[in-house]
């Protein structure tokens, strides 16, 4: 089976994407057509204005700022990423299909999204001249580095890898705003720790459905996490203009309820992985969005009213209209596509509508990892 880390042909990745994925990702070329997608529910690689960012002046948080990069500096998680005794051998083809098949889906997934912040990281440091900020920057490159090459190798043991050298390349950029940027991966930072830890702790506990050893990694992996979302609180916080004003209120909330609902969407389209984790996706969303609301206390004013009776409806109902439009996009049903999205369009507003809970922003900003 090829091998695309290391080589990758367009011709034959574009044809991959192209192709019926229904039986599932079962090649490298597959593996980096399902990474190049480009929708509303798979993650993006992005670019943003390095001047802009070049330019911050971390002084009003230089405490917590030298206290911080002193800490990753120190990387406590030098040598975490590797395969040890810890590492059970995997039998990928006794692995049941459907579970194989989201399985595969997440790692892709979860390689794409770290790989995305790695490239985004390495280029502001490539084009930076802020020494606080280029040397974040390539600490937080670095890490994200490291989670992508692990995930990879553990997608070789089923005879798949993400090409990432073709991703840097053909992968489409989106652009993002600077103070978008921060919102944007500050949540995903934040509510990648909720996900890892909540994951972690449920299998501690359970410690017979950890049906792949990848997840005795994420104890160590989500406090990387943890600590590249308390970079980006910090450069929200050298501007309280970027949290303060009714504008950006609007845009935090827009965000929140963007990155909360994708996540919950995304989920109940694996249930097969779920089920073997002897995760309910309703259950796990809950207590990620509970975890990430508290967390982002420290930066944020407002956070989602998640126990609102039409929070549950609302996610619900968006997740019904994306089962439709995946239907129709299948099938080709114009029709079902355009009332699926004028769905989805209500279910969102429905949610983003709902009013957001006031608090008062500490003035402190470093947190621990308390979960």
């Amino acid at each position: 089976m090829k091998d695309m880390t290391h080589s990758a042909d367009a011709a034959t990745v574009e044809e991959a994407l192209a192709a019926d994925n229904h039986q599932g990702v079962v090649d490298s070329e597959g593996a980096t057509a399902l990474a190049m997608q480009n929708t509303l529910l798979t993650p993006r690689f992005y670019t943003t204005d390095f001047d802009e960012m070049d330019a911050i002046d971390v002084s009003p948080v230089r405490e917590d700022w030298d206290l911080l990069i002193a800490q990753m500096k120190a990387d406590p998680n030098k040598g975490h990423f590797k395969k040890n005794e810890d590492w059970d051998h995997i039998d990928w083809d006794t692995m049941e299909p459907k579970l194989k098949r989201e399985f595969i889906d997440f790692l892709v997934s979860s390689c794409t999204a770290e790989f995305s912040g790695c490239v985004l990281y390495k280029e502001m440091k490539r084009r930076g001249n802020n020494e606080d900020i280029v040397t974040l920057f390539q600490l937080m490159a670095r890490d994200e580095a490291r989670h992508a090459g692990f995930i990879n190798d553990a997608l070789r043991e089923a005879g798949i890898a993400v090409n990432l050298g073709f991703l840097t390349q053909k992968k489409k950029y989106t652009y993002f705003r600077p103070k978008f940027i921060y919102y944007a991966t500050y949540l995903s930072e934040k509510i990648g720790y909720a996900r890892y830890i909540t994951i972690y702790r449920h299998l501690e506990q359970n410690p017979e459905l950890r049906f792949h050893p990848i997840f005795k990694w994420f104890k160590e992996w989500c406090n990387d996490e943890f600590s590249h979302g308390e970079a980006f609180a910090l450069l929200m916080k050298t501007d309280p203009k970027l949290t303060e004003s009714w504008q950006n209120k609007l845009w935090i909330k827009f965000f929140l309820t963007a990155v909360y609902s994708t996540m919950y969407v995304r989920d109940h389209q694996r249930p097969a992985f779920h089920a073997a984790l002897g995760v309910d996706p309703d259950w796990y969303a809950h207590e990620v969005f509970t975890k990430t609301s508290e967390i982002s206390k420290q930066v944020f004013p407002i956070t989602l009213d998640i126990d609102h009776p039409r929070w549950q409806k609302g996610l619900e109902a968006l997740q019904r209209a994306n089962v439709d439009l995946a239907d129709a996009k299948t099938s080709g049903n114009v029709i079902k596509r355009i009332t699926g999205t004028a769905r989805a369009a209500m279910a969102f507003v429905s949610l983003f509508t709902i009013p957001a809970v006031k608090h008062q922003v500490p003035r402190s900003t470093r947190l621990e990892p308390a979960y």
